[in-house]
């Protein structure tokens, strides 16, 4: 045995992994307990085939829901790890506030199956400049590069710009949320990547996805997709 494993074996014994939902005591890094596991809402197919919001029986490969059949979104769909719920809360907060670094790995290693096989460039969700500095890091950025390592696909946290600072989104309808992200992104240089991942934490109503996805199309992608750890579900007040 070496010295590198005897060290890792010693800190696993002093600081045991513990799950990112409730902390309990775990087998391994980045895994949950049985019963936060048990709790999540694992989200795939089938789903709407433009925005890739949940079925809840399988409609077809072509199925839309009723919202894009309305107003179809910028964007070509958005897949979620998982939805939003109080053990995707938790660890969304604790990775957003509570300096959680690591929690972005979790979120990638549940995110990577969704990952689209013509993937050419991650991009994440940018925070404005003052609200970077004062918290430290983007935890869009920590998954989208947790996402890059584990696909060898390429990222570019700095290409996508958050121009203006916006107003927290919760509390406004949509049309509201429209207007307080209207013109607040811009891209650094032109691209020529066919299709971009945009990586963000959580989904809610997608007005802060669609401003990005307009402003990236503008830019030269041929497509823009939406990665998250969690999305809501059913409601958009959150």
């Amino acid at each position: 045995m070496g010295v590198k494993q005897v060290f890792a074996d010693t800190v696993s014994l002093a600081l045991p992994p513990r799950c990112p939902g409730c902390g309990a005591v775990v087998r391994g890094d980045h895994n949950f307990c049985a019963a936060c596991w048990d709790s999540l809402d694992l989200l795939g197919a089938p789903w709407c085939a433009t925005c890739c919001t949940p079925f809840e029986v399988d409609r077809g490969p072509d199925a839309q829901c009723g919202a894009c059949l309305a107003n179809p979104p910028a964007h070509a769909g958005a897949r979620a790890a998982v939805a939003y719920g109080p053990v995707a809360k938790t660890v969304a907060l604790r990775l957003k506030y509570g300096g959680r670094l690591a929690f972005a790995t979790t979120a990638a290693r549940l995110l990577a199956r969704h990952m689209p096989s013509d993937a050419t460039l991650l991009v994440p969700v940018p925070l404005h400049r003052w609200r970077l500095w004062s918290r430290g890091y983007n935890q869009a950025a920590l998954i989208a590069d947790a996402l890059s390592a584990a696909s060898g696909i390429a990222h570019d946290p700095m290409l996508l710009r958050r121009t203006k600072r916006t107003p927290a989104l919760r509390g406004m309808n949509p049309r509201q949320r429209r207007d307080a992200v209207r013109a607040a992104f811009a891209v650094e240089r032109r691209i020529e990547e066919g299709h971009v991942v945009l990586v963000d934490d959580v989904y809610t109503s997608g007005a802060t996805a669609d401003a990005c996805t307009r402003a990236l199309l503008k830019a030269g992608a041929g497509k823009v997709t939406i990665l998250c750890w969690a999305r809501v579900v059913g409601e958009t007040s959150d």
